[in-house]
């Protein structure tokens, strides 16, 4: 399974999902349709190769063998783009690395984090594990192709390795756009962290939470953990723009995801509509 075993614990023992609604703040089509575009790169990440990722250039796929840590990154010449993908959790050591939930300082190549700034100890070792095969080969495109957008995008685990990844990429690129997109991202640092990321990015952090996915709220505010914004909350099914909210900037809006008292595992495996094992590779 392609989601949390502890997901799957929970979400069996807890059972039936109970939540509030939302005042509703629908998206437009043109970003629904976006958040929809860069979770196709997400879910190609956990292809075993990926040759042409939605249909763009494969400049490399990356990996680490210690931490099993495993990506892409492509170049989307229409867009002007290069893409960052991470791969979420398959395999036993992916789901210890979910597990090394200590806080620890954010540490990264290129970057200058506030004071108090503290990141998950299991995904800041696996992102710097790849980071600087990532910011090579990222520079090594930005050389040919100057301009162009950076985008990080990843499911679950992958989401927040992206979030590490994005962060990473604007400290060591400030001169060029960077975007991340994350879906059903697991709670990445402290509220340091959260903050600092909302600063650099504003809008170009689009964090999504389908309907009563308990994975991002595995890791609760209450060990010190908080979600940066903006988070885009499918609720309720079938994806749309009239159904997807966009909530309040800081990260942890109590009328979207945290209003679900309990969550569910299934939630987890689909967002837009795509289940996560669909590939988008030619």
């Amino acid at each position: 399974m392609r989601v949390l075993n502890l997901a799957l614990v929970l979400a069996t023992f807890l059972g039936e999902v109970v939540h509030a609604v939302p005042v509703k703040r629908s998206i437009s089509q043109e970003l629904y349709d976006d958040l929809s575009f860069y979770v196709e790169y997400a879910f190609s990440a956990y292809s075993t190769t990926c040759a042409s990722p939605s249909g763009n250039t494969l400049v490399t796929e990356f990996s680490n063998n210690s931490t099993d840590t495993q990506g892409f990154i492509a170049r989307d010449d229409t867009r002007q783009e290069i893409i960052v993908s991470l791969r979420g959790s398959t395999t036993l050591q992916d789901y210890l690395t979910d597990v090394d939930i200590l806080l620890v300082p954010f540490k990264a190549s290129g970057t200058s984090p506030p004071a108090g700034t503290l990141a998950h100890l299991g995904f800041l070792t696996a992102w710097n594990s790849v980071a600087s095969t990532v910011l090579s080969i990222v520079q090594e495109q930005l050389d040919a192709h100057p301009g162009y957008a950076l985008v990080t995008s990843g499911h679950s685990l992958g989401g927040s390795l992206a979030s590490l990844a994005g962060i990473t990429l604007q400290q060591n690129f400030p001169s060029n756009s960077v975007r991340m997109y994350t879906y059903g991202q697991v709670r990445t640092g402290n509220d340091v962290y959260a903050y600092w990321v909302n600063d650099k990015f504003g809008t170009n952090a689009y964090r999504s939470v389908h309907t009563t996915d308990i994975v991002p709220h595995l890791i609760p505010r209450a060990i010190g953990y908080r979600h940066h914004g903006i988070e885009y909350w499918e609720n309720p099914d079938p994806a749309s723009p009239e159904n997807t909210t966009q909530c309040a900037a800081d990260g942890e809006d109590p009328d979207c995801s945290d209003s679900v008292v309990f969550g569910d595992a299934d939630a987890h495996l689909v967002y837009y509509g795509i289940k996560n094992s669909t590939p988008f590779c030619s």
